[in-house]
């Protein structure tokens, strides 16, 4: 899973720098936190490696954690999800998490394409 995280895009997240960036706060914290959503959780095979994305995208999308919502949408395109399932899983949190946090989203969903030199097709 941390390659996909990393998914050979400069401007997504190097997972080296994400373990040693908490090392000052536990010398063990940072290989606990990948080791347990990267190890435990992702490696688990009960749902597939986009169905996973899209729950996480969810998540954080509800929980308005745009730094990590961000790095998942990254995720999320690496395992090919398209750009039509991740808008429409926005869409589909409209009642649940509220207009500002999908509006929110759907920016970063744009942030991230445009970094990716993705262009944006209007979706119905």
């Amino acid at each position: 899973m941390m390659e996909l995280v990393a998914g050979g895009q400069s401007n997504t997240c190097d997972h080296a720098k994400l373990v040693e960036s908490y090392k000052d706060l536990g010398p063990l914290l940072s290989d606990d936190i990948v080791s347990f959503a990267f190890g435990d959780i992702y490696s688990r095979d009960s749902l597939s490696q986009q169905e996973q994305t899209m729950v996480t995208i969810s998540s954080l999308a509800a929980l308005g954690t745009e730094r990590q919502l961000k790095l998942h949408i990254n995720v999320g395109f690496n395992v090919v999800l398209t750009r039509e399932k991740i808008v429409g899983t926005m869409i589909h949190l409209l009642p649940y998490a509220g207009f500002p946090r999908v509006l929110n989203a759907l920016t970063l969903v744009k942030e991230v394409m445009a970094e990716r030199g993705m262009e944006p097709e209007a979706t119905q």
